[in-house]
């Protein structure tokens, strides 16, 4: 399903969560599914550098820096000017702001959390991504300080039976190949 210029509604839901419901978590979820299912097109590596973006505010605002500096780090490698603004994204401004986030939490493990706006540049993709907060009951714009702790934790609370199983299955497969 497309929205808004042709944009995957995966994207615009990972655009809502993480402007409204701050759930660093959930858009990592949103948008992997996606990238997962698009591998090999041309926006793969953004697909997984929005999540490592995602999923690097999702460890700063917990406290593991080490894990914000590595996600980052690795999200700057993946996207580029070119391609986030082919998503509707400032992407200097965007590259820049992580950047900085990056560098100052890699000199200073006590550097403060803040919430992080992605720069939308298209109207039409701001417009898709405000439909969505309003049906949902969302407020764009929510700061952390103002959404429950366990949003914050969720990590805590998913269910990972279906990785533990894939997990199991490929130390079998391993073992089946050697004998």
């Amino acid at each position: 399903m497309q929205m808004a210029a042709s944009y995957p509604l995966s994207y615009i839901s990972y655009l809502s969560e993480f402007h409204a419901t701050r759930d660093y978590f959930e858009c990592h979820e949103l948008l992997e599914e996606y990238w997962k299912e698009h591998q090999g097109e041309p926006f793969t590596n953004t697909w997984h550098g929005l999540i490592q973006v995602a999923v690097g505010l999702y460890h700063h605002r917990r406290g593991n820096t080490a894990g914000a500096v590595k996600m980052w780090s690795s999200a700057l490698i993946r996207l580029t000017t070119d391609k986030l603004e082919q998503l509707g994204l400032e992407g200097d401004v965007m590259l820049r702001e992580l950047t900085l986030r990056r560098d100052a939490l890699t000199l200073d493990a006590s550097y403060p959390y803040t919430d992080m706006e992605l720069p939308i540049r298209d109207p039409l993709l701001r417009e898709a991504c405000l439909s969505f907060c309003v049906e949902r009951g969302w407020r764009w714009g929510t700061p952390s300080t103002e959404i429950d702790e366990a949003v914050i934790q969720r990590h805590l609370t998913r269910d990972r039976s279906e990785v533990i199983a894939a997990r199991q299955q490929a130390v079998l497969n391993k073992q089946k190949e050697r004998s």
